[in-house]
This record gives C-alpha cells, sequence and structure tokens, in this order.
C-alpha cells in the first residue's frame, strides 16, 4: 500500500528505498508514454479561434497528428525532449514518493488522523507533488520545448537549450509556468492519491483469498485516479504549456499562430475570448490516454520496485541468518 501504514505487513519504505522505487518507476513510466505526451502539448499549444467555422489547427484528431508529426518529422519525433524528460521523471518520482511516505508517517505519529484516510492522502501527496515540482520545474520546461519544436530544431540539444535560455531569456525562464503548475498539481495529485487509495481498498481481495494479482490492481486503481484528477485539472495544465513556450514563438510560427501571454490570467482570458471554453481543454484525449496510462504505470512501478527491494532485503537477511547459523 502506498503511504505510511500501521497495518501493514511491510515496513514503511525507507527514505532511499522510496526513492530509488519512485525514480526507477518515472523512468520505466516515462519511456512508455512519451508518444501521448509530445502529442498532447502540440494540441494544447495550437491557437484555433471558436470564430473560425471550421477546424484551422495543424493537427485535428490524435490519429492525424501521429500521422502528421511522424510523416514530417519521423518516428524519433514522438520521443523529443526524451532526455530531460526523463530526468524530469526520474527526479520527480524520487522527491515525490519519498516526501508522501515521510508526510503519510508524520501525520500517523504525531496526529489523531489514520494515514489512509483519502483526506490524508490528498493533503500529503498534493504537498508531495508541489515539492517535487518546485525542485524539477526547469526540467519541465525545457522538456516542454523540445516537444513543442518541429523541424528545423531550434534547440539541438540539451547543453545547447540551457545556455540559449540562461543567456537570452534568463535563470527565470526555467521557472515560466510555476504558478499554475502549483495551482494544478496540488489538487491533481492529491486527487490522484487519494482516489487510488479509494479504488485499492474497494477492490481489496477477501482476507482468505490468495494475493496474486497485487501489482494488476495498482495498475487498475491508478489508471483510474489519474483519469478523473486529470479531467478535474486538466486547463492548469494547459495554462502551463502555453507559458512555458513564452519567448519560443520563432520554434512555434510554422504551426500556425503564436500568442504572447503576460501572466496566468491574461492567458486565461485570451484563451477564453479567442478559443472559448472548448480551448481550455485543447488536447484533453491524449493527455487522458497519458494519464491513464502514466498515473496507473507510476503506482504499478513504484510498488512493483518497493516489492522487489524489500524481497532482496530480505533475502540477504535470511542468507546472514543461515550464514550466522553454519559458524556457529
Amino acid at each position: 500500500m502506498v503511504g505510511y501504514d500501521p497495518r501493514a505487513q511491510r515496513a514503511a519504505p525507507a527514505p532511499k528505498d522510496a526513492a530509488l522505487a519512485g525514480s526507477a518507476g518515472g523512468m520505466v513510466t516515462r519511456a512508455l508514454i512519451s508518444p501521448f505526451d509530445v502529442i498532447k502539448i502540440r494540441f494544447q499549444l495550437q491557437i484555433e479561434r471558436v470564430s473560425s467555422r471550421r477546424p484551422d489547427g495543424k493537427y485535428r484528431g490524435i490519429f492525424q497528428a501521429s500521422q502528421r508529426i511522424y510523416t514530417e518529422e519521423g518516428l524519433s519525433a514522438f520521443w523529443k525532449g526524451h532526455i530531460p524528460a526523463q530526468l524530469l521523471s526520474i527526479c520527480y518520482g524520487a522527491v515525490q514518493f519519498v516526501s508522501f511516505e515521510f508526510l503519510t508517517e508524520l501525520v500517523h505519529k504525531s496526529t489523531p488522523y489514520d494515514s489512509q484516510t483519502p483526506g490524508v492522502h490528498f493533503l500529503c501527496g498534493g504537498l508531495a507533488a508541489c515539492s517535487a515540482t518546485v525542485a524539477c520545474q526547469p526540467l519541465d520546461t525545457l522538456r516542454t520545448r523540445f516537444a513543442a519544436q518541429g523541424e528545423p530544431k531550434v534547440y539541438s540539444n540539451l547543453r545547447y537549450a540551457v545556455s540559449t535560455m540562461w543567456r537570452s531569456e534568463g535563470p527565470l525562464a526555467f521557472y515560466r509556468g510555476l504558478s499554475p503548475t502549483l495551482v494544478a498539481v496540488f489538487p491533481y495529485a492529491g486527487l490522484q492519491f487519494s482516489f487510488y487509495n479509494v479504488f485499492k481498498q474497494l477492490l481489496v481481495p477477501p482476507p482468505k483469498s490468495r494475493d496474486s494479482g497485487g501489482n494488476v490492481r495498482s495498475l487498475i486503481c491508478g489508471s483510474g485516479a489519474g483519469m478523473i484528477s486529470k479531467t478535474l485539472t486538466y486547463p492548469f495544465d494547459l495554462f502551463k504549456k502555453r507559458l512555458q513556450v513564452g519567448g519560443f514563438e520563432e520554434a512555434r510560427a510554422h504551426f500556425g499562430e503564436v500568442r504572447t501571454y503576460r501572466g496566468l490570467i491574461d492567458c486565461a482570458v485570451q484563451i477564453a475570448r479567442e478559443e472559448g471554453v472548448r480551448g481550455f481543454f485543447k488536447g484533453l484525449s491524449p493527455s487522458l490516454l497519458k494519464a491513464a496510462l502514466s498515473t496507473g504505470f507510476t503506482f504499478f512501478w513504484y510498488e512493483f520496485f518497493l516489492n522487489v527491494i524489500s524481497n532482496v532485503k530480505d533475502k540477504r537477511r535470511a542468507d546472514g541468518l543461515s550464514g550466522g547459523k553454519k559458524e556457529r
């Protein structure tokens, strides 16, 4: 079970175990869901006027967008920005799960609240995600810009992107979109952990049954939690992406119209005025697919790697005990 649970047979994971499992889980998940992320970002950054009688954007659906990206940019385009995205996943997974395990254990030991209630998971999950977001925001901005650029590339590699942004836009450029990210990530991650906890309890096997589907159950519960959370908080993710590509208009010009936003409120107002309410949910379809896979796999691999680490430790402990008995 994710989060400190005094009733669980497995002890709460040590910080280094939670960091290792979270990093490994994030790394594997990122490699699997990268194509959906690239497609989602392309839709989010696309300007389509609400007054237009027919869609005037370059991408008009998941299949059409996939085909066009593949034709124009090749198969590798679906993994554009994969290096900063992997660094983001490894860093984010480690910080988030270490923070979450620490916070749930702190709640259990210092308050009268049950650490396994949905409310506690909502609060601890939201705070853990905020700490991970602040730590990893520069990598998220770099990932967005790499995924957003077409051909020819503006940034040829990660080192060039970092030096160019630092020199031409200053260090604050790496934290563009941080405000809507924090506003969105607290309820998003909080809902993820909360719904995951609820679904996990609803799908708990009978006491006498042989529980052989724990990891599959984690995948199903995580997928459901991810889709619900993403739908409820999606507009803030779109605002974040629009703000992160500010000052990057040159790379976006051949995708259609571009906009410059002065901040979160201005971004929301311009989208509402020009693109309507539907503009807040551009790219929702690939985003839901990504959220279902991403959240499901994140919890699946996190629990999987925690079990692997726990089993390795148990085996070493057993080998040590048997070795000690032989010496006596």
